[in-house]
């Protein structure tokens, strides 16, 4: 399937520093190579609200790399017929290569080293952690697979990490990249308006209430717990972590 090229994202920083154990970045922007056949289809959602922000403020930068775009085939194929028979095809391993070699060449050029994900089914799970590990790094390639996948020895030639995002299977990868820069993105800092607003580091709550204090709908009453209007912060904490468990 064609679709109309995307232009790669152009974005540029400088380096970063430690203190106090913790890591710290100056202007440098963590990068996030994507290898896709289909850039257009998280594209919109990448330029929009708190990534979208992120991006414009140089926090983060996203380029993409089409496995079309680097193919040998005359005809811009890159799907094959897969090995010992089965539905579907296989994306071939030498397209995805000289894209994933043109992110690392990106990269190097800036004296960096890169962190290749392999997006699989057996792969680890996707984590909190796992997303503030991956935010430490300097470049992140996330190899987006489609069809029935990549060809197994991409991810044996890169040594790059499985990552499994949950027990379930997607179309492809681009749903699972976006996911996870998503994730990595909010602890890069500043990305976030305030630090706080990591669950990590402050009570957190899966119920949130804002105004009206009473909301009628349909002839009933709802109405803000009289704990979060009363402003005692420790009974507030304490309410949140009963609903958090």
């Amino acid at each position: 399937m064609l679709h109309p090229r995307t232009k790669r994202s152009n974005l540029s920083g400088r380096g970063k520093s430690r203190a106090k154990g913790r890591l710290v970045r100056g202007s440098a922007p963590l990068r996030f190579h994507i290898v896709t056949l289909f850039p257009g289809s998280i594209e919109p959602y990448l330029k929009s609200s708190i990534i979208g922000r992120a991006r414009d403020a140089r926090k983060i930068k996203i380029s993409f790399y089409d496995p079309k775009d680097f193919t040998r085939d005359t005809y811009g194929r890159v799907d094959r017929r897969p090995y010992g028979g089965g539905p579907g095809m296989v994306l071939e391993p030498d397209a995805i290569l000289r894209a994933a070699e043109a992110a690392l060449k990106k990269a190097k050029g800036k004296r960096q080293k890169a962190k290749f994900i392999f997006f699989s089914t057996d792969g680890e799970q996707f984590s909190e952690a796992l997303a503030k590990k991956l935010s430490r790094e300097r470049n992140i390639v996330l190899i987006a697979g489609h069809y029935e996948g990549v060809d197994a020895r991409v991810q044996k030639i890169l040594k790059a990490k499985k990552v499994s995002m949950g027990p379930y299977v997607l179309t492809g990868g681009e749903l699972p990249a976006a996911t996870l820069i998503d994730a990595v993105a909010r602890f890069v800092p500043g990305v976030l308006g305030k630090a706080e607003s990591l669950e990590a580091s402050r009570v957190s709550s899966p119920e949130v209430y804002t105004r009206p204090e009473m909301l009628v709908w349909k002839g009933k009453k709802y109405k803000v717990p009289a704990v979060l209007r009363s402003g005692h912060h420790a009974k507030i904490d304490e309410w949140k972590r009963r609903r958090d468990s």
